[in-house]
């Protein structure tokens, strides 16, 4: 790279980027934020690879889609540089060393997980695992509800789930209807969502610069949109139909298959918005596991690598593993194959979405915004969230259930991490730690 910022550095090779994704599939912690956070200094200040406003142009149709934003936007900067094989190797490398740390957590826990050293751990993670949720509804809720018409399209979500345990796509629906209805109505209303701000900043001359023509590969063509789409819904479909005629309907796997499918086109808000979906079919209509595994999983999920999203694999491998339907010899391979087709059909969607939506967007370099229907999709996401957070509490501080005595303890732990979260913006990482040592220390003492 030269050191001379008006001119553009040496063109990259596949191989440099390979290396690059490969390293950052291992560093992507602190969740979305911190993830995007990462690529911004990494390939717009640092090595120049693309420019703030291409960036942010990316970025703000990813954070339009369902899925994982950062996913999707690491799957579009390796596809803009280096067609289709970069964006396989960028969006599969940000997901692969976390699906592999998270199966092997997932045996550890399964097998270990009642040994009281483990059990004292996790006695202190759990409480930051309800902070952590709690401080998802704080931020999102400040990002989005501004006024009273969001307010009450939150609270409406709230009551629909936690009183009369309305589906969550159903809830999603709705909120979409109501935002297309309003946004015309009202567009003031519901233009709080989207965008990441203008891109005012320059750090010298880019690979990808603001005037970079758009490259051939990405050019929009009625014939590359619907080959993209055929192979990518094949991909996506026929495992799960191939899984279907060969074990049946009924199976765990195809049922895991279909179910996740459905859950992919739902995380609209982020991996918090599609937890109480994901617990209603995993814990309530299939029980694959149970409530407090559900939290456990959250917090493996939060202290690995990768997506928030990839919690799904931990469900799937303790369902497999329950469930055992390859014989109480082989769980590990149940848990792992269930591992292996949850996460496919999860993130599948994610690369038919940029394969196929990125040459529009690379039409113009315009931002591109939130449109109403998602402002009230993601307030309504709020009120959702906030009965995930009182579904953890109830599990975290009422262990016995509301016959039982009320842990102060745990309430403590959770009192004090939420407080370190939102008041101290602390890492997320270092709570997690610092509440297991806390569990530790309650158990030896």
């Amino acid at each position: 790279m030269t050191d001379d910022t008006s001119k553009p550095p040496e063109p990259v090779s596949f191989a440099q980027a390979f290396l690059f994704w490969l390293k950052l599939g291992f560093i992507s912690f602190g969740g979305p934020a911190g993830q995007i956070a990462v690529m911004h200094q990494e390939l717009v200040e640092q090595k120049r690879w693309i420019s703030e406003r291409r960036f942010l142009h990316a970025l703000n149709y990813c954070m339009m889609l369902p899925g994982p934003e950062a996913q999707q936007l690491a799957t579009y900067m390796g596809w803009l540089m280096h067609r289709t094989k970069g964006g396989i190797v960028a969006g599969g490398l940000f997901v692969l060393p976390s699906l592999f740390i998270l199966t092997g957590l997932s045996f550890v826990y399964v097998t270990f997980g009642h040994v009281p050293v483990v059990m004292a751990l996790f006695y202190g993670i759990k409480p930051a695992v309800t902070a952590i949720v709690v401080q998802a509804v704080y931020r999102i809720g400040g990002r989005v509800l501004k006024n009273p018409v969001l307010w009450a399209i939150a609270a409406t979500a709230f009551v629909a789930i936690f009183a009369f345990h309305a589906p969550f796509p159903l809830i999603v629906l709705v909120a979409g209807l109501v935002g297309a209805v309003g946004g015309k109505a009202s567009p003031a209303t519901f233009s709080v969502g989207g965008g990441h701000g203008g891109a005012d900043k320059s750090y010298g001359a880019a690979l990808v610069d603001d005037d970079t023509p758009t490259p051939a590969h990405a050019r929009f063509s009625w014939a590359r949109l619907t080959c993209v789409v055929v192979v990518g819904a094949v991909l996506w479909v026929l495992p799960v139909v191939a899984i279907g005629l060969l074990l049946g309907r009924a199976h765990p796997l195809t049922q895991m298959g279909v179910f996740f499918s459905k859950a992919a086109l739902l995380t609209f808000g982020g991996a918090y918005a599609v937890l109480p979906y994901v617990y209603q079919g995993a814990v309530t209509q299939y029980g694959w596991l149970t409530g407090t595994q559900m939290i456990d999983g959250l917090a493996l999920g939060e202290t690995t690598p990768g997506p928030l999203i990839m919690v799904v694999t931990f469900v799937a491998f303790v369902g497999g593993w329950t469930k055992a339907f390859l014989g109480p010899e082989a769980q590990f391979a149940a848990g792992a194959a269930a591992a292996l087709v949850v996460t496919w059909v999860t993130f599948v969607p994610s690369f038919l979405f940029i394969f196929a939506g990125g040459p529009l967007i690379e039409t113009t370099h315009g931002n591109v915004k939130f449109t109403a229907p998602l402002t009230a999709v993601t307030a309504a996401v709020v009120g959702v969230i906030l009965n995930l957070a009182l579904f953890f509490g109830y599990h975290v501080l009422w262990p016995q259930g509301f016959g039982g005595a009320f842990d102060w303890i745990s309430a403590a732990i959770a009192v004090v991490a939420a407080a370190a979260l939102i008041r101290f913006k602390a890492n997320v990482m270092l709570v997690i730690a610092l509440c297991a040592v806390a569990g530790l220390a309650i158990h030896f003492l």
